[in-house]
């Protein structure tokens, strides 16, 4: 699960069943009800909420959004043995095999982040990451010898995509794909799409620290979002209302190693095989959820003044970050962060 999950102003539901709240629009226009349901998906809770007419629309919403989210995580898991992903690994060494257009979605951009951080964020780091996952159930830090190990079979440049023909190529046998740091943020993409689909203007879906959200609510200037708990007055609101776009987080606040002194994240640093020790966390607001997620991810490994260049020489995300060092905690915001979360808005109503 994510790090520092994003708390969404509505109270969590627990449960697959609906939970209804009406809300009356304009004299002579139809009442919309806000529904909400969770499921269990990509190895955490899934919270979808949609704004209809009726419980019916709402269930073929939810219908629409979680089946779209359980189709991806068979293509996109690094767990099931039999996903896309993990079938690739092993039949596409030396030679290109097409793969769907989801998967093909993903790893291109995946690539093309690990191109512009030099491969601060790379997807085949799956046998590190594998060997460190063991170690949060073991509670000791890796072998040396077995990451250097495992590092011989990763590298971005050992994949490669084309776009003209779909096609996914890996240099080397042994290798493991791990897209664990941008899959989630394009499902929750992808289902809001498939609500969308069906006539719903006003929807968010919640996959752990991942939200992507269409049209503001009704009555409001869009969904009302937590992106840090920060005590006292800040240069940036605990609470952002905004609408059409994505948001991810990451930290590791939620999945850690605590070993020798130290505290080491899931998300682990390619150049050193260590999982990142640093307190940091990062939040990104995005149009998709594909670009917030990989960005997060990308920008917890490079650091803080590394990830802000990043992130600054991009037009189609911000982010906000907190830096805790000791006692000492920092708050701190890419260039264009204020002006970009006002475009995000939703029309007031």
């Amino acid at each position: 699960m994510r790090g520092f999950m994003l708390r969404v102003a509505f109270a969590a539901v627990l449960s697959s069943n609906l939970l209804a709240g009406n809300w009356k629009l304009a004299a002579g226009s139809r009442e919309l009800t806000r529904y909400e349901s969770v499921e269990p998906h990509m190895g955490t809770l899934v919270k979808i909420t949609v704004y209809t007419s009726g419980e019916d629309d709402a269930r073929r919403a939810f219908r629409a959004g979680f089946d779209r989210i359980a189709a991806l995580d068979a293509i996109l898991s690094d767990y099931k043995p039999d996903s896309e992903l993990n079938r690739i690994a092993g039949i596409a060494v030396g030679a290109p095999v097409e793969v769907s257009r989801d998967l093909f979605t993903v790893l291109e951009a995946a690539r093309e982040l690990a191109e512009a951080t030099a491969g601060a964020f790379d997807v085949t780091q799956g046998p590190v990451i594998r060997l460190w996952r063991e170690a949060r159930r073991s509670r000791h830090v890796p072998d040396e010898d077995a990451l250097r190990e495992a590092a011989s079979r990763t590298g971005y440049q050992k994949l490669h995509v084309d776009r003209d023909r779909c096609t996914v190529r890996l240099d080397q046998a042994g290798m493991a794909l791990d897209v664990g740091g941008i899959a989630k943020g394009y499902a929750a993409s992808e289902a809001l799409a498939a609500i969308t689909s069906l006539g719903v203007r006003s929807s968010m879906v919640a996959i752990s620290g991942d939200l992507a959200f269409s049209h503001a609510p009704p009555g409001t200037s869009g969904w009302r979002i937590s992106v840090h708990d920060l005590p006292g007055e800040q240069a940036v609101p605990n609470v952002l209302q905004l609408a059409d776009g994505a948001v991810s987080t990451a930290g590791a606040a939620e999945q850690h190693l605590d070993a020798n002194g130290h505290r080491y994240s899931h998300i682990v640093d390619p150049s050193t095989r260590m999982g990142l020790t640093d307190d940091l966390t990062v939040t990104v607001i995005a149009r998709n959820g594909l670009v917030a997620d990989g960005l997060d991810t990308a920008m917890s490994v490079l650091g803080v003044e590394r990830g802000l260049a990043l992130i600054d020489a991009r037009q189609d995300a911000v982010a906000l970050l907190i830096r805790r060092t000791g006692s000492d905690v920092e708050l701190l915001q890419s260039l264009r962060f204020q002006s970009f979360v006002q475009a995000l808005r939703g029309p007031a109503h």
